[in-house]
């Protein structure tokens, strides 16, 4: 009798912290300069998204990394990820890719993000990746595909983790979407190369929620802002709650990054995350109650 009480004490405890862990919220982050680290973490910030430009890229001396390794120290938010991973000038699609050169800029890269505790980047550079005119599309794709591959092997090495981005079709020709994302990442085939959801773009290429319910087990990563002007959660009052609401549906335990432009960020984080906080709440409501 003693045994099957402790058996079912275990199992009730097993389904509370199963239940606890479905209904977390995801944590909102920033994507902003380091420079605004303290502004940030006093609006309720806990994470932080540089660029590779400015912390990570080749064209920075060891000396210069070195200064960014004592701000990353010093800071109060994690910076756990970069975006603007590879300049426009470094082509990843048609025929006259420099595969070496571009492998060589990844694993510096990579090897910094290692060094500095970054364990995740987010590859969006609408300009690398555009397929040149004239190119075979399908034949670009194979090409960037095999060398993907090549790349996230780089990331593997040094514990990091790629994370395809979908950009509208203003800013670039090649995955425009996360149904798009999610189909490359699962032809690639790789641990170390995955998908970012856009919300924003999203919104932008009127693509359904249903995209990241499709994308369960590719999508580690999240940015956010609102459709017209890019603008953050909470100025034009954008209604995110259908794509909260998706990313909750799958488990998702990443982050969501706001990327966004802003006029006044003394002012606009606090109430940026106020108001995003509010719609997931509402969300991860809503879902106990059903």
């Amino acid at each position: 009798m003693k045994s099957m009480l402790i058996c079912l004490f275990f199992a009730g405890a097993s389904c509370f912290l199963q239940s606890n862990a479905q209904t977390r919220l995801p944590v909102i982050g920033i994507a902003t300069s380091i420079e605004n680290d303290s502004l940030a973490r006093a609006a309720g910030f806990t994470f932080l998204e540089e660029t590779v430009r400015k912390l990570l890229s080749p064209a920075l001396s060891e000396a210069q990394f070195e200064v960014n390794l004592s701000k990353l120290k010093a800071a109060h938010c994690q910076v756990q990820s970069c975006n603007v991973f590879i300049p426009g000038y470094l082509k990843l699609m048609g025929p006259s890719v420099d595969e070496a050169w571009v492998l060589g800029y990844v694993d510096t890269v990579m090897r910094r993000a290692e060094k500095a505790g970054i364990r995740l980047i987010v590859l969006g550079s609408g300009e690398a990746r555009k397929i040149p005119e004239g190119a075979d599309p399908v034949a670009a794709r194979d090409r960037f595909i095999t060398l993907a591959r090549k790349m996230a092997t780089i990331a593997q090495q040094h514990n990091c983790l790629i994370a395809m981005e979908n950009l509208n079709a203003t800013e670039t020709n090649f995955i425009n979407t996360v149904a798009e994302g999610n189909r490359l990442v699962t032809a690639i085939a790789h641990p170390n190369f995955r998908l970012t959801a856009d919300i924003y773009h999203m919104l932008r290429e009127n693509e359904p929620a249903i995209n990241i319910e499709q994308a369960r087990g590719n999508l580690v990563h999240c940015h956010i802002a609102e459709r017209e002007k890019r603008t953050a959660p909470g100025v034009a009052g954008e209604d995110f709650r259908p794509y909260l609401a998706a990313l909750k549906k799958i488990g998702y335990e990443g982050r969501i990054m706001m990327e966004c432009k802003w006029t006044d960020p003394a002012r606009e984080y606090a109430a940026a995350v106020v108001y995003l906080q509010e719609q997931l709440k509402e969300v991860y409501h809503i879902s106990r109650k059903k």
